[in-house]
């Protein structure tokens, strides 16, 4: 993680005064002379017509540019931008400009070595006010000194709130997913959205909505997990929350980006960008449900193709993916953006192309209409059109839905950003509070034998609590530093004071000897430092009455594998170095032992299945850890999260995702081929009563609806949640079917002895599949519909459609 020390830079734009003055600097006083793409009460599209035609064509592939490692060419030595650097190194204008918020553009000043797609530690990232202030200088640079004075795109990561200094920081998607409330989502992206806005970001590039069918791969954590049905509710939900309900955006939204276009989350060895043989209907039926929902159902403004090869064609070179699916089958109005290095790597990694022109040929082709980070193939497109290989009519069809979003963001009227008011919209106390909800809500209970959670402050004695990370908290990859990270150490110490109980903390065991995500270099601790670590551990553990074990992973053992020197998969789903000799030892002492789990991928925790008195999923919680994990052990929260995943025993039995063929999973002669646990899955310390569904109309016709109810009740002693879960099983069909789909989900809270009764639609949506000749089509038959707790605990009922 990044160092908290910053020094001391001019600030532009320090007063109100001068804020009102750049305000009101491109001046849009209707006076005869003024163009009309400089109306902003003309319709848009006449706009854009009107602009389109007054640009060159270098202006015009300016706008499919961007800049990230290139900064220090626009940037004085101490960082702040330099307009005149700007106009000579890009006298056309330029589209975009790559994460602000960062330092990138000072590696040659500093000799620092910079993150290949993400703070390395080198050297600290701006503050709110530097960002903003930063911003303004780029965008009134591109406003005033520019001939066109077309404002730029600002792009920044957002996977589970704003990756900026300061920021709040939410639980990592994966334990988003397991919130199943897509309306939570949508508040907390929400939030990203202000706080990236307030800073003067106007582009997010997230949500992550690739299926996960993969737990080696180190990305797992930023997806919403196995299911299409589960990311694309809160894939939605993420995309309404950063931009909302409408294409013209509101001053406290940004455009959002969905990623990766796409079979990212099933690469061959499990390895990152790995090729992705998967057939097109398992792309049809799995892969691309997430994406077309979002493209159908959100005004999404861009896309991200995905780095892996699909067929042997790479995603950024795939026509059939990036236009005749996402353009000409499912209406996609907005632009494509290149991964980072995405064209690049067709020359460097896939070798597809020879030379970086021949790359930006065969992207520009498929469909891509920006390269990121830096556009060095796209800077060729002037000789790729003198060459007759490109048409000025293609170059014009890309700029046009590049211009487009920009009048709909509203960046030609208000490009600028208040500077002074950014660090206040930062992690405001709504915020916290909404992250300290979005934790408790995102726990998942795996185990509670004998009942002994939630703890007692008057029963627990002396409580010990053990783990590297207990206080040193991980927070997950595309993370920043927050102002505060709550740690279980600090809240458990807190617990202990409030209450009156003991309270003790050895570190135990320790994983890695930094976590910093970025940096390249992973240095394991060695096995005699955690040979002394578990001694004391067990030494202090004989005095103790309760034990409280943080174990897991980190940023640095599962993470995006971005470069061959920087990896982040792995190949096996064990606990890491010797945390299960720290298990071990305690677990043989006997006593009440909780294990709080904060990691990113699913782990076979089989061992502490077994011998765990309880065992909790944290997955990465953000930055009110402590906080949520107090609230959960100590029962002034019961969880409710659901495993997104399935949680495999080994990874002998991958893949192990729930919506398997009938065909698969025969058995194994030296093991089971069920997970340890399953996708849904989640305890509580209440108990539910979920009746079996009833449908209001049992036989419809093919085109035709139906409702679905299903009675909940809490039958235990205190309130909670439960999370009704929906699935379909198409029981004879043309083509082979899912043995269980998910296709609705409900988190209800009730009170001891509340009942409530649930309502689920059944649409055709829910019904089609892909036959035989690839066309969607809801075939007449029996449909069994099944309802429970989770996909491995239901009861059923049959409708027919004729």
């Amino acid at each position: 993680m990044t160092t908290k020390q910053i020094p001391p830079r001019r600030q532009f734009l320090t007063s109100a005064t001068g804020l009102a003055a750049l305000a009101a600097a491109p001046t849009l006083a209707l006076a005869a002379t003024t163009p009309l793409y400089k109306n902003p009460s003309a319709p848009v599209a006449q706009r854009v017509d009107d602009l389109l035609k007054r640009m060159t064509l270098e202006e015009k592939i300016a706008q499919m540019d961007c800049v990230w490692q290139e900064k220090n060419l626009i940037e004085e030595a101490n960082g702040d931008f330099a307009p005149a650097k700007a106009s000579r190194v890009y006298p056309h204008g330029l589209g975009m400009l790559a994460r602000p918020s960062d330092r990138q553009g000072q590696a040659s000043a500093d000799n620092a070595k910079p993150g290949g797609a993400g703070d390395s530690g080198a050297r600290p990232n701006r503050t709110a006010l530097e960002t903003a202030t930063y911003v303004n200088a780029v965008q009134k640079w591109a406003v005033e000194q520019t001939r066109l004075g077309i404002p730029l795109f600002l792009h920044e990561e957002a996977l589970h709130g704003y990756v900026a200094k300061d920021a709040t920081s939410f639980p990592q998607a994966i334990a988003l997913a397991s919130t199943f409330d897509p309306p939570l989502a949508q508040k907390v992206f929400a939030v990203a959205a202000r706080e990236m806005r307030a800073r003067g970001a106007n582009l997010a590039l997230a949500p992550v909505v690739d299926v996960a069918r993969e737990p080696r791969w180190g990305r797992i954590e930023e997806t919403y997990g196995e299911d299409p049905f589960l990311c694309g509710e809160m894939g939605k939900a993420a995309v309404l929350g950063f931009s909302g309900k409408e294409r013209k955006l509101a001053r406290d939204k940004v455009l959002a980006t969905l990623k990766h276009m796409t079979g990212h989350g099933q690469p061959e060895s499990g390895t990152n960008i790995g090729p992705a043989e998967v057939s097109e209907r398992t792309l049809r039926e799995e892969f691309f449900a997430p994406f077309e929902k979002l493209v159908r159902e959100t005004p999404v403004a861009a896309i991200m193709p995905s780095y892996n090869e699909i067929g042997g064609v790479p995603s950024h070179a795939n026509r059939w993916l990036l236009h005749q699916v996402c353009r000409e089958e499912w209406g996609f109005q907005g632009v494509m953006v290149s991964d980072y290095f995405g064209i690049k790597e067709l020359v460097t990694r896939h070798q597809l192309a020879g030379t970086p022109r021949d790359a930006a040929l065969y992207a520009f082709k498929a469909g891509v209409d920006i390269e990121t980070p830096d556009g060095h193939g796209y800077r060729t497109l002037a000789q790729l059109v003198r060459a007759n290989k490109v048409k000025v009519a293609e170059i014009d069809a890309v700029v046009r839905r590049i211009l487009t979003l920009k009048f709909n963001a509203g960046l030609f009227e208000q490009p600028y950003v208040d500077a002074q008011a950014a660090d206040r919209l930062t992690a405001t106390p709504d915020a916290v509070a909404l992250a300290r909800e979005a934790a408790v809500r995102s726990v998942v209970l795996l185990k509670n034998d004998k009942g002994l959670l939630p703890l007692d402050g008057r029963k627990v004695g002396r409580l010990l609590l053990l783990g590297t990370h207990a206080k040193d908290t991980p927070i997950g990859g595309y993370s920043d530093v927050p102002r505060h990270v709550v740690s279980i150490h600090e809240a458990l110490q807190a617990e202990a004071k409030a209450q009156g109980f003991a309270f003790d903390y050895r570190e135990g065991v320790r994983i890695t000897e930094e976590r910093i995500w970025g940096k390249d270099e992973i240095r394991f601790t060695p096995a005699d430092v955690n040979a002394q670590l578990i001694e004391q551990a067990v030494a202090a553990a004989k005095s103790a009455d309760t034990i409280v074990m943080v174990l897991g992973d980190n940023e640095q053992t599962s993470r995006e594998a971005w470069a061959d020197n920087h990896l982040g998969d792995r190949d096996s789903l064990d606990l890491m170095g010797q945390q299960n000799d720290l298990a071990r030892a305690i677990f043989a002492l006997g006593k009440p032992t909780v294990v709080f789990l904060l990691n990113g991928r699913p782990l076979s925790v089989n061992l502490l299945a077994e011998r765990a008195d309880a065992l909790v999923e944290g997955w990465y919680l953000g930055q009110e850890t402590g906080h949520a994990a107090a609230d959960i052990l100590f029962g002034r929260a019961n969880p409710g999260g659901k495993l997104p995943v399935s949680i495999a025993r080994d990874v002998g039995q991958l893949p192990i995702f729930y919506n398997h063929k009938p065909s698969a999973r025969r058995g194994y002669i030296d093991g089971s081929t069920k997970p340890l646990y399953p996708f849904g899955f989640g305890l509580s310390y209440t108990r539910f009563d979920i009746s079996a569904p009833r449908l209001k109309k049992p036989a419809i016709k093919a085109g035709e609806s139906t409702q679905v109810e299903v009675d909940i009740a809490n039958v235990g002693q205190v309130a909670g949640d439960e999370v009704v879960q929906l699935y379909i099983r198409d029981d004879i069909s043309s083509a082979t079917r899912p043995v269980l789909e998910l296709k609705g989900f409900q988190r209800v809270t009730l009170r001891p002895g509340e009942r409530r009764t649930l309502v689920f639609d059944i649409r055709p949506e829910h019904l089609w599949f892909y036959n035989m000749d690839m066309k969607r089509v809801v075939e007449p038959g029996s449909f069994t519909i099944h309802a429970g707790p989770s996909s491995a605990q239901l009861k059923s009922t049959q409708l027919m459609v004729s």
